[in-house]
């Protein structure tokens, strides 16, 4: 038996640091991310004697009063009705204004579209306008009302970006078939337009309703009645009077994070490509 035919040859694997490397970097970013956030829930179901003994230790006892009482000393239930009226009417008319206003400018149907995109992303960078604004709500009766609190957010400039640039990727084929089927325009966009953009309807939605589910400095300034007041002014009353009370603190913040956070995993299937799309396209 000849042994060199037979001999079998071991040839090792190089080792991939490059894909080594970049696990370790998305690892040390998951526990920067995800650091707060456990440290948040930690805190949150420790009791006040607990804390005060040991910060930053794990808890060893599961303490589910702390939301019990953030809901009930916070008046959470009205606070957190009102911050769903706000967010759901404010992104449904802005997604409905958007699209109407986006579709338009993608095909080129208005005059000087480029130009129009190019002011939209230019106002990405502006500063908001916080006094003309404020001086707006005043003359309009406004101020210190849901309604002047919700005109304030059904304009966005992120939104129409992304939404120009994801309808581009729509073939202008549909349009000319549906106009010889005798399709009507908003017929049209309701039934055609709106199935295929999916993707970034989700993506403004998830962007747009995050911003004005967080939003502090708005409320501040324009809702001084407290039966109007989001979850985030409502927190700083409960801040002001149970700061010292972390545990509950922390209960609260979780509480006001989590329906962002479902919504976020809800709708995360459609987020990435709905990014993607709209910042290459175009």
């Amino acid at each position: 038996m000849n042994t060199t035919n037979n001999q079998i040859s071991i040839t090792k694997r190089p080792i991939a640091w490059g894909k080594i490397g970049s696990y370790a970097i998305l690892v040390v970013f998951a526990i920067i991310y995800a650091g707060p956030l456990l440290m948040l829930v930690n805190t949150s179901l420790k009791t006040m004697p607990m804390f005060m003994k040991d910060a930053t230790g794990i808890t060893t006892v599961f303490h589910f009063q702390n939301f019990v009482d953030a809901w009930t000393k916070a008046n959470f239930p009205q606070y957190l009705l009102n911050t769903v009226i706000y967010t759901a009417s404010a992104t449904t008319i802005y997604i409905l204004t958007a699209i109407f206003v986006a579709f338009p400018i993608a095909r080129g149907y208005v005059k000087h579209s480029g130009w129009l995109l190019t002011m939209f992303v230019i106002a990405l960078f502006l500063p908001p306008a916080l006094i003309p604004q404020f001086q707006l709500i005043l003359s309009l009766g406004l101020y210190n009302n849901p309604i002047g609190y919700v005109m304030l957010f059904i304009v966005n400039p992120i939104g129409i970006v992304i939404l120009v640039n994801y309808i581009k990727t729509v073939p202008k084929e549909l349009d000319e078939a549906a106009a010889l089927d005798g399709c009507g325009y908003f017929r049209f966009i309701i039934s055609i337009v709106l199935p295929l953009i999916k993707p970034a309807i989700a993506t403004v939605v998830v962007l747009h309703a995050i911003g004005i589910w967080n939003e502090i400095i708005a409320p501040t300034i324009y809702l001084t009645n407290k039966d109007y007041y989001p979850i985030t002014r409502g927190l700083i009353v409960f801040q002001g009077v149970y700061g010292s009370n972390w545990p509950t603190l922390a209960a609260a913040v979780l509480m006001l994070t989590l329906p962002m956070l479902v919504l976020f995993l809800f709708l995360q299937r459609y987020i990435i490509s709905g990014l993607t799309s709209g910042s290459v396209k175009g």
